[in-house]
């Protein structure tokens, strides 16, 4: 395969990531819903990894200015994805909270085969669009984030680089909190029902 076509393919299958990363994510919530066999403690543990998850893609989206700017500031000085970090914090807490092997294994899958071609794809993206990327991009990590902040020349952008709250509410980022909110409140129901299913066994 020539190196040509084999970056033809990948930019496609880039694409296709892209557009279906989202009708898969429902497909996955139902699947993790219908395989979850959460505890008490298992939930508790979850929220070590959810809690920071929701924060941080919260965090992030006050400062990012999707198609409009290179962000280099916040959350952003420490790893490049950090709207994606918090994704897999979230899903992950959520997969430690079902108690499932299937669920952390699909779940794993899923991130590679989707959401590193979908990194991969925006990252084209920036680097045609801003001349400072190769830059940042030298400077900061992909996805696990670096301790301290990456120092760049003062900000020109028009954000000025500071967190915005018309951002995070333009980027609907509340979403986040209130679908972790009902995910839990899913597992608990799953959790209650499968108690009240052993109690009544129990007394027959």
């Amino acid at each position: 395969m020539s190196e040509q076509k084999a970056v033809k393919e990948r930019t496609t299958w880039q694409r296709i990531a892209r557009r279906i990363r989202v009708p898969l994510g429902f497909v996955f919530a139902a699947v993790f819903l219908w395989l979850a066999r959460p505890t008490g403690h298992s939930i508790l543990w979850s929220l070590l990894l959810v809690g920071p998850g929701v924060w941080l893609r919260g965090y992030a989206a006050g400062y990012v200015r999707k198609n409009a700017e290179l962000t280099t500031t916040g959350p952003y000085a420490h790893t490049r994805n950090p709207l994606y970090l918090g994704s897999m914090m979230i899903a992950f807490g959520f997969a430690a909270a079902a108690g499932s092997w299937v669920i952390l294994i699909m779940l794993a899958a899923l991130f590679a085969v989707i959401y590193i071609p979908t990194i991969q794809g925006e990252e084209g993206y920036l680097r045609e669009h801003f001349a400072g990327f190769d830059e940042y991009a030298a400077k900061v990590p992909r996805l696990l984030p670096r301790l301290a902040a990456a120092e760049f020349p003062a900000n020109e952008n028009a954000s000025g680089g500071r967190f915005s709250w018309q951002q995070w509410r333009h980027h609907r980022e509340y979403n986040a909190f209130m679908g972790a909110g009902a995910i839990y409140l899913a597992l608990a129901v799953r959790l209650f029902l499968h108690h009240h299913h052993t109690v009544i066994a129990g007394l027959r």
